[in-house]
């Protein structure tokens, strides 16, 4: 489960490393807590650095995929630190928190997710995310 001000790791190839969850959206709950497959907005934390030698004026389509340092995205959730119990009695957690970057249209941001993602992605209706992913646990 994440709530407003925890960081995730950003783990597909859109060019974010970190990122702080500002907002969980179209939780039932008013305590504002998202868990995995949930949809939240973030800040970047710290993203990779784009080459000085890149030619892009800054209104070019180009400009607009590149991912700053404070810029607001939205992201998915597919891992969390807190232990997830599945309908068959069991419990998973992983080691951090993970999201994957979308866009407005529910759309991936990077073309690879790198590190597996918990099986409850799928089920909450992010297929995409689910077969791109290397492996679901």
């Amino acid at each position: 489960m994440l709530g407003l001000k925890s960081t995730m790791n950003i783990i597909d190839n859109s060019g974010a490393l970190v990122a702080e969850v500002i907002n969980v959206l179209k939780v039932k709950s008013g305590s504002g807590i998202g868990t995995v497959g949930d949809e939240c907005v973030v800040v970047i934390k710290s993203a990779k650095p784009i080459p000085a030698n890149l030619n892009i004026s800054a209104n070019s389509p180009a400009a607009a995929n590149k991912i700053r340092k404070g810029d607001i995205r939205r992201a998915v959730i597919v891992r969390t630190k807190q232990q997830i119990r599945r309908p068959d009695g069991r419990f998973v957690r992983f080691d951090d928190n993970a999201g994957v970057l979308i866009n407005p249209k529910k759309e991936l941001l990077g073309s690879r997710i790198s590190g597996v993602i918990a099986h409850e992605v799928r089920q909450k209706g992010w297929g995409k995310i689910a077969s791109v992913a290397p492996k679901l646990l």
